[in-house]
């Protein structure tokens, strides 16, 4: 019987109200109706969306009871779906994963085949788990901003927030890969200077810069923003980038909301560009992934990622989601 983390909804007793509960138990297979490819699923990882899910939190399995996980990788055993065979290694990212259908953290799926990619021959399994959604998202972004013509500079160079997480440790990798100047924003510089700074940024921002409500412009500070916090942190560095420059969306772990001007967009004619990975056309992700096979260092990517079983998924998600981690969180689901 395969192994999977399972959110169930059972009743509080103390509030009287539902609440999601994470896990680890044998499941039957997984049902033809979930798909017609069968992925014997080897890795799995942990992103914000994971953590929130795995630790109870209300907002992201809505039909519950759900396989939890955003992400799988894995072989395909069988499949009614032409485009893939026996033998195939696939990675397959949001599409509902966790949320409206079972997701990866399971030693067999089903799954639709019209978003699965190939894994690139220069990635293992265990590294494009350890990429995973966060790898995937920042290359979005970061393929997102060359089409709006990327430049930068050390005196204003791209802005990456949120960059101890899954998500700005690789759009910085990918960024510097490309010659970029990086600014990293951080609330725990002395905590992790260093670690940005080898992750390729050239300078390190203390998050409370961009903190508070600041004015509608300010200096023109970043070419760019890769953000993942949204809030205060977004508004502001909508008010420092530089004319014409373009800021991208891809992440609330600070708020949902955007206490911004609009003035930035008028005046400095600023782009805010919202990145979804959930349902991004099946293009755009071979073209994320073609972006982390070439441009992500196997040995820094590795340097950042720590390995943990299936059957400590859980515990390492209350860490991720209480800031006891950074980088990338690999699930080996058969370990």
């Amino acid at each position: 019987m395969p192994r999977a983390i399972v959110i169930r909804t059972s009743e509080s007793a103390a509030a009287g109200e539902p609440v999601n509960t994470a896990v680890l138990e044998e499941v039957g297979a997984p049902p033809a109706s979930d798909g017609p490819v069968l992925v014997d699923v080897a890795w799995s990882d942990l992103n914000y969306k994971d953590a929130l899910a795995l630790t109870g939190r209300p907002g992201v399995v809505r039909t519950p009871p759900l396989v939890a996980g955003i992400d799988l990788v894995g072989t395909v055993a069988a499949s009614e779906d032409v485009r893939w065979r026996p033998g195939d290694v696939v990675v397959l990212n949001g599409t509902g994963l966790s949320e409206t259908r079972n997701g990866g953290l399971t030693e067999q799926a089903r799954v639709s085949g019209d978003f699965l990619v190939r894994v690139p021959e220069a990635l293992t399994p265990a590294r494009a788990a350890a990429l995973g959604t966060a790898g995937y998202t920042a290359a979005l972004c970061v393929l997102r901003l060359e089409r709006a013509g990327l430049t930068s500079s050390p005196e204003q160079p791209i802005l990456v927030t949120g960059a101890t997480g899954g998500v700005g440790s690789i759009a910085i990798l990918l960024l510097s890969a490309a010659g970029h100047h990086v600014a990293a924003l951080t609330g725990r510089e002395q905590e992790y200077g260093d670690y940005l700074r080898a992750l390729g940024a050239t300078t390190v921002v203390p998050r409370a810069e961009l903190l508070g409500t600041g004015r509608p412009l300010q200096s023109q500070r970043w070419s760019a923003v890769v953000d993942t916090v949204g809030g205060e942190v977004l508004a502001n560095a909508i008010s420092q980038t530089r004319y014409g420059g373009t800021v991208t969306a891809c992440g609330l772990a600070g708020s949902a909301a955007l206490p911004a001007s609009m003035v930035p967009f008028i005046l400095r004619a600023v782009t805010l560009a919202g990145v979804d990975s959930v349902s991004a056309p099946l293009a755009d992700r071979e073209a994320a992934w073609a972006r982390l096979a070439r441009d992500v260092d196997p040995d820094v990517l590795d340097g950042l990622t720590e390995t943990v079983p299936l059957a400590e998924a859980i515990d390492a998600a209350s860490r991720l989601l209480a800031g006891g981690a950074h980088g990338r969180i690999a699930v080996n689901v058969r370990g």
